[in-house]
């Protein structure tokens, strides 16, 4: 069980500083983590609806700092090239979440196609109703998401590394707000980047701490996840 946290605590670690660099980034990490802590509530009474706040807020803002605003050139604090980050990446990269995101986008057509979902709903009658319907979808489109990259971490990973990612996915909107509270205040003040993360044009470079346990920023010889 110790392992098992440290394994989280270090893969929060790693994706904080590898892949949350801008305070543009970090602040609409915040704003979707208080999101995504009201739709944790609401999902209890209103699934459909919980579903849908969390993708068309809580998601598309905490994608979209990763997509548009997230540094994409050779990372001088970590020592290595955006494309390696890319490859080592535990969870889903810039290019799987671009899969996701496009599968989220146009699964609504399927109710185009047939308002019953294939038999699981009932056509809708009103715009409420519809919305729900589309929110139904995103929500298995959510937890089929994170099922299916924890068993491909199993696969070509190991056991361990995809049940903490798992916990990770889940837990992440609490663990953001404590660590990205600060961020819009920093922002506002004019903080582009975090300099915890970032090192100035005129910092001597300094590489971070290692993210792997072989005490290296090398991918590891496992074929990277599709």
């Amino acid at each position: 069980m110790a392992n098992f946290f440290e394994t989280l605590h270090q893969q929060r670690w790693d994706d904080h500083r590898l892949y949350h660099h801008s305070m543009i980034n970090q602040s609409l990490h915040f704003f979707s983590c208080c999101t995504f802590m009201c739709c944790y509530v609401l999902l209890f009474i209103d699934p459909g609806m919980a579903s849908l706040i969390a993708w068309t807020l809580a998601m598309a803002s905490r994608q979209s700092g990763h997509f548009f605003f997230e540094p994409k050139g050779y990372d001088n604090v970590n020592q290595v090239t955006h494309e390696h980050k890319e490859d080592v990446k535990v969870g889903y990269n810039l290019f799987r979440k671009w899969v996701l995101m496009s599968i989220w986008a146009v699964s609504p057509l399927l109710l185009w196609w047939d308002p019953t979902l294939f038999g699981l709903v009932k056509p809708a009658h009103n715009w409420v109703e519809l919305l729900r319907h589309v929110g139904d979808i995103w929500l298995i489109i959510g937890v089929g998401g994170v099922l299916f990259r924890v068993v491909q971490l199993f696969i070509i990973r190991d056991v361990q590394t995809g049940l903490v990612w798992g916990t990770k996915i889940l837990t992440d909107p609490f663990h953001d707000f404590v660590m990205y509270h600060k961020a819009p205040l920093r922002l506002l003040r004019g903080e582009k980047y975090d300099h915890g993360l970032i090192v100035d044009e005129h910092t001597p470079d300094e590489p971070a701490a290692s993210a792997f346990p072989d005490g290296s920023l090398q991918p590891e010889s496992r074929p990277a996840a599709s």
